[in-house]
């Protein structure tokens, strides 16, 4: 069975077994999620490269890992307009360092049937960071899951593709979780978004209201209002994305998020550019 291609290891992350084995223990070494109490179904995930957010992606990944098996695991991002079509992949495999993880055919078929997507094959796809980051922390702490790739647009459609993902995959009997991946606020001359100019008070804006107010969003699990923020304030790049997974996870029975971690590039690399970056469980 063909795979896409891993297109940013070696550059955003590791392309090698060992060397992404030893970030990972790294990033539980930081923040080692696996001890929270609760059954996590889903969360939300930060996409830059490793040396950035790395860990918090790890760790909200490590957390949905549970004593419960887990079949397939829907993975949605894309940094799409709010006009454009979704995107999906409905067969074959996506390259690892760990290994090909294998696509969900039945769930994916069943989601094309009603929704309308942008199809994309193992050969013929749109490049995109967004759920490529996420997929060797998957295939480390689910050697077995199968995925289902998913692009959404910040507009109702996300909710909707939300509710039916997890619908569609009870009906099928498999055991879902979900993960939605955006970046936060973009802010500086390298995004042309600066509201509030360059310096410590620019930092402290982005961190403590615009990125704040799209974290609440989140956290309160209100979809629409995600949407919204990110429209108005640039504060979620893939906000779609993470509406989906706030969406399927409220169709699972949760009502409240659970914030992990806050960061933004500016931690690790000053700078007048920087971006924000949260965890989420759900």
């Amino acid at each position: 069975m063909s795979a896409r291609k891993a297109l940013f290891a070696g550059s955003w992350y590791p392309d090698r077994p060992a060397e992404c084995e030893k970030e990972i223990k790294g990033f539980l070494g930081e923040k080692n999620t696996a001890s929270l109490p609760g059954n996590y179904v889903g969360g939300i995930v930060p996409h830059a490269g490793w040396f950035f957010s790395g860990s918090i992606a790890c760790n909200v990944i490590n957390a949905l890992n549970g004593e419960e098996p887990v079949d397939v695991i829907a993975v949605f991002g894309m940094h799409l307009s709010s006009s454009s079509l979704p995107y999906i992949t409905t067969e074959g495999a996506w390259e690892t360092p760990f290994g090909d993880i294998q696509i969900e055919r039945d769930l994916a078929s069943e989601l094309g049937k009603r929704f309308s997507f942008n199809v994309e094959t193992t050969s013929r796809f749109t490049q995109d960071n967004t759920i490529e980051l996420q997929l060797p922390f998957i295939k480390y702490f689910f050697p077995d899951v199968k995925i289902v790739p998913i692009g959404v647009a910040p507009n109702d459609n996300a909710i909707e593709i939300g509710r039916a993902v997890v619908d569609m995959a009870d009906t099928l009997g498999l055991k879902l979780k979900v993960i939605g991946s955006t970046d936060l606020t973009h802010y500086g001359t390298n995004y042309g978004f600066m509201p509030k100019g360059t310096g410590p008070d620019a930092v402290d804006w982005v961190k403590k209201k615009n990125d704040r107010q799209a974290i609440d969003a989140i956290l309160d699990m209100n979809a629409p209002l995600l949407i919204n923020e990110a429209a108005a304030n640039q504060n979620a790049c893939c906000a779609g994305a993470a509406a989906a997974a706030v969406s399927s996870a409220r169709e699972l029975g949760i009502e409240k998020g659970l914030e992990i971690a806050y960061s933004t590039s500016y931690d690790k690399s000053p700078g007048d550019s920087f971006v924000g970056y949260v965890g989420v469980l759900f």
